[in-house]
């Protein structure tokens, strides 16, 4: 694993449930077979809904170790130490942290018993999150935060997240993929749901997985560079890196 990307041929910058961590049994071991054979080129960013905590325990299960994390819907930027510690990159942050001004607890207490919502005990540091019923659900919240001038992004019909403004997974890929001096054409993002929009429509070649979600279907716009996946999970991965000829990765069995 290396943190300095600039030599390498590709990069895959991808969600984790339902995309890199989606499809068979079999197609996950060959994408990360062929990703740890070819380390030397290929990069790995994990842009994801969940916190640093899960991915450092997930990774000490047999799914690969990423060079970057983007974590927490885009509001943690880390790099991943020789140590094997997912760190923040301070500068990368300090715009986030200045967007979301510390709103946790005023969050917390607009929403309080809120129909449809109810918050996930994790302390986020710049996010707070809820379960999301939509049966029940009284859509003034979205009006309450937005006065905040903070973001709503509902995903998978079952997460209500509370961002800082303009900050989600694009955005913060972008932001990193600039301080590591990245080209956006050497990128391929992945993902399956509606918090992954902003990162497939951020200029990258991009694939919606087999599987993914309608409303991200439906969202996403009709474009050479984003491409719709057969396969699910982690064989859509493989499929697109094929489609776009990014590197030389193995054939669907």
């Amino acid at each position: 694993m290396s943190t300095d990307l600039s030599g390498h041929r590709f990069v895959l910058a991808t969600d984790l449930d339902g995309t890199f961590l989606g499809g068979s049994k079999a197609d996950r071991a060959r994408l990360y077979d062929w990703i740890e054979d070819n380390r030397a080129s290929v990069g790995l960013i994990f842009v994801s809904g969940r916190d640093p905590e899960f991915i450092h325990q997930l990774c000490g299960s047999g799914v690969p170790w990423p060079d970057y994390v983007i974590g927490d819907v885009g509001t943690t930027i880390a790099r991943v130490t020789s140590g094997r510690e997912i760190a923040p990159i301070e500068a990368l942050e300090e715009d986030i942290a200045s967007r979301w001004k510390d709103s946790g607890k005023k969050v917390r207490e607009a929403l309080d018993g809120h129909p449809g919502l109810e918050v996930q005990p994790t302390g986020f540091r710049y996010r707070v999150s809820y379960d999301y019923d939509p049966e029940r659900f009284d859509p003034s919240a979205k009006d309450k935060i937005e006065a905040m001038g903070l973001d709503v992004l509902i995903s998978d019909n079952r997460f209500f997240d509370v961002l800082p403004g303009g900050v989600s997974k694009g955005p913060s890929l972008l932001r990193l993929l600039s301080h590591l001096d990245i080209a956006t054409g050497d990128v391929l993002a992945a993902g399956d749901t509606l918090n992954d929009l902003s990162m497939l429509v951020a200029g990258t070649p991009a694939v919606a997985v087999g599987g993914s979600e309608k409303p991200l279907l439906d969202a996403l716009p009709e474009a050479d560079r984003i491409f719709r996946a057969g396969d699910i999970g982690a064989g859509g991965i493989l499929e697109a890196v094929r489609y776009f000829n990014l590197h030389a990765a193995p054939e669907k069995v």
